[in-house]
């Protein structure tokens, strides 16, 4: 991995590095101001190619970005950072979007848990909306946007109210064929929100009822200042997920109903799309009867190899450990 770039460097002539806001392991995110345009303040996400890929696969990975970083910058919605250049330099690509003020959700999560107080319910419903519009925005491009890391800190609350999902880390593009999808950055997404099916790789089926289920796990850490299980625990131990309402009484029954349909493990069982979800949430739709047993054996149909594998390398892991 490539070093953080100092402050008060300038990219591109125009916007120069004040601050560095984020880093992982493809890259870090900057604040910068914007030399043409005083006073506007950008955040620049920066790209890092992989230094073990062969020329001809970095080059793809090139072409991937400027392709889809064209369609994020058409992008135009209230709940999204405005996507405005995108370019190369050095060998790194970057992508520039608004500065987004404020505190991202797990920051106020984090803040309540310690003080002992849940976040009100209808703070959180205000907050839901406006992720389910910014999502359904998303999910209706053509092709369909996915984000595959929505998460509590990926969420920003302005100092108006308003929120942002701010990290287009790992959007990616359904392909013609609703099966294979592209990546702007190659990303599992955040483990806690992260369904199962998302952990097979670019090569296995994700949908838009894969940000749906990371929609309904940070909802369900905000109703209960308690992140829910790992999915692979899921599955493991299907009992293991407390219901949101034994953590905080106050939540509606209708809501805790529409929070576990979308935390279902298998994709076929949760909402189609975010207004169904959205539909549950308000209390609008009567919720299907989930047959756990039938979830557990499709997943495990579908995935049978991925879970011998990991079973296989977690009992190694444990000898050399041991030994």
């Amino acid at each position: 991995m490539l070093s953080p770039l100092a402050a008060n460097t300038i990219l591109r002539q125009r916007y120069k590095l004040t601050k560095i806001v984020g880093q992982g392991g493809m890259g870090s995110v900057y604040r910068a101001e914007d030399l043409r345009l005083p006073g506007r303040l950008c955040a620049i996400k920066e790209v890092q190619p992989d230094p073990t890929a062969q020329s001809s696969w970095r080059m793809q990975e090139h072409q991937q970005f400027l392709q889809e970083a064209s369609i994020l910058a058409k992008l135009d919605h209230p709940n999204l950072p405005k996507v405005s250049d995108f370019f190369t330099e050095n060998s790194r690509d970057y992508l520039v979007m608004d500065f987004v003020p404020g505190d991202d959700l797990k920051t106020i999560i984090d803040k309540s848990a310690a003080e002992g107080k849940q976040i009100p319910i209808h703070t959180i419903l205000n907050w839901a909306n406006q992720m389910v519009d910014a999502l359904r925005y998303l999910h209706q491009q053509d092709p369909p946007v996915l984000h595959r890391d929505i998460k509590p800190a990926n969420i920003k609350l302005t100092p108006d109210g308003r929120i942002k999902l701010v990290d287009f880390g790992l959007v990616k593009l359904l392909a013609e064929d609703d099966v294979r999808t592209i990546t702007v950055v190659q990303g599992r997404g955040t483990a806690l929100y992260t369904p199962l099916e998302q952990y097979g790789g670019d090569q296995t089926h994700t949908d838009t009822r894969s940000d749906i289920y990371a929609l309904a796990a940070t909802l369900y850490h905000l109703f209960t200042l308690q992140p829910p299980p790992l999915a692979q625990t899921r599955f493991l131990n299907p009992y293991v997920l407390r219901r949101p309402r034994t953590l905080n009484e106050a939540i509606p029954a209708w809501v805790e109903e529409a929070v576990l349909w979308a935390l279902a493990m298998h994709p076929d069982d949760r909402p189609d799309n975010v207004d169904l979800f959205w539909e549950a949430m308000q209390g609008q739709r009567q919720l299907p009867v989930v047959d756990t047993r039938g979830v557990l054996q499709r997943i495990w149909e579908q995935n049978r190899w991925l879970f011998i594998i990991s079973f296989v390398l977690f009992t190694l892991a444990c000898y050399l450990t041991i030994v």
